[in-house]
């Protein structure tokens, strides 16, 4: 099994879970900013020697409360992989329409090739308004009532953005008219003429594979049709295989197969002690204070009640929910060893990636739990960890 593992990029936090702290009471400065950047390059040493395959980043702008405080994903991932040996480094995800598609696409390719092929392109459309507003974009969000022309407008662009950026990366000259873009744009002179094409320097130097999260019913349709490969979390076991199988219908409709478990990833987010009881004492507050932050951004409406019915959109599942759904895991090995075993034969699993970055998680904890989940829980689950080989050469 491929094992991958993602960090929000957040903050050292110690008051993590307290519920009489706000989420908007939280301010922090670049002092600490700066400490969650070194904390990221330890993990990514931990990473590395330990097996996982890559290690993913998250984008987000503006946040002083300290949640996820990293907003170039390719820049600090290139300087991982110049610190690390084999691990690869993804965006999870490059919010594309805070982005300019041609100079996130030259970026990507630069940076992969610098590199030696050891990037992964992860692509999402955003979901907090004080970014997407504030760079360019728009976003439905929590914050302004899951807008529908928002999100037709967020979709548009986004679709049309990853167009533009394959055009550039596989061809050596491309032009491109749509709705929201139009590259060359029209009437532009050079050199005593007018331009009517363009060319991407540099390109990449692979087929640069493309993951993205799959939510909504229109996501299910399109990631699969566009060639990408989906990213699944916090979604409901009958939900999650319902989607899981229909990437593969779709993908066989469209005459492009994919095995068992292929070219779909599940996150699962985990904290793991010897005993249940040491995992809640600090699983706990970093359970719940991940749920107070990202609820009212609809992030856990795919729990379900004890009846089987919806919960709200803003639904704040505790610890005993997550752990019972087996959405989020804080316990033992033993627990760790039944949740995964159970996603793994509901989804013939063949790629996990661990989210481990709950707030208030220490360096030297973080360091622990990946060496839990390597040296105790998969050897107890009888699977390999899988780390695929490089094949591309960094420049020195």
């Amino acid at each position: 099994m491929r094992v991958d593992t993602n960090f929000f990029c957040t903050v050292p936090m110690p008051d993590a879970g307290d519920p009489s702290v706000p989420t908007t009471a939280r301010r922090y400065g670049n002092d600490a900013v700066i400490a969650c950047y070194e904390n990221l390059v330890d993990w990514a040493k931990t990473a590395d020697r330990l097996g996982f395959d890559t290690m993913w980043l998250t984008e987000h702008h503006f946040q002083y409360e300290g949640y996820e405080v990293l907003p170039n994903l390719i820049m600090f991932g290139q300087h991982l992989a110049s610190i690390t040996t084999d691990l690869r480094l993804g965006q999870m995800f490059n919010v594309v329409p805070q982005w300019h598609p041609l100079r996130l696409a030259e970026d990507f390719a630069l940076a992969d090739i610098v590199t030696g092929g050891r990037m992964e392109f992860g692509v999402g459309r955003g979901t907090v308004p004080r970014e997407a507003w504030s760079l360019g974009a728009v976003v439905a969000s929590g914050d302004n009532a899951m807008s529908a022309e928002h999100d037709r407008i967020n979709r548009e662009v986004f679709e049309e953005a990853l167009e533009v950026i394959k055009l550039a990366w596989y061809n050596e000259t491309f032009s491109y008219r749509g709705k929201q873009f139009v590259f060359p744009p029209d009437d532009v002179p050079d050199r005593g003429t007018v331009v009517r094409d363009l060319t991407m320097i540099p390109k990449p130097l692979r087929h640069v594979d493309i993951y993205q999260p799959v939510t909504s019913p229109e996501t299910i349709e399109y990631v699969p049709r566009a060639g990408h490969k989906a990213i699944y979390w916090l979604t409901n076991a009958d939900s999650q295989k319902q989607k899981w199988d229909r990437y593969a219908e779709i993908r066989e409709e469209i005459g492009s197969p994919v095995g068992p478990g292929e070219d779909r990833c599940l996150v699962l987010n985990m904290h793991v002690g010897r005993t249940r009881e040491e995992a809640m004492r600090k699983g706990k507050p970093g359970h719940d204070e991940f749920v107070k932050f990202l609820s009212p951004y609809g992030r856990f409406n795919s729990y379900r009640n004890p009846d089987g019915s919806k919960v709200p959109f803003d639904h704040m599942p505790t610890v005993d929910e997550s752990n019972a759904e087996k959405l989020q895991i804080v316990g033992s090995i033993d627990d760790a060893v039944d949740a995964i075993g159970f996603w793994r034969d509901l989804l013939d699993l063949k790629h996990i990636c661990f989210f481990f970055d709950l707030p208030g998680i220490t360096r030297e904890e973080m360091n622990e739990q990946m060496h839990l989940v390597v040296e105790e829980v998969f050897p107890r689950l009888g699977e390999p960890i899988e780390r695929r080989p490089l094949t591309g050469r960094p420049l020195r």
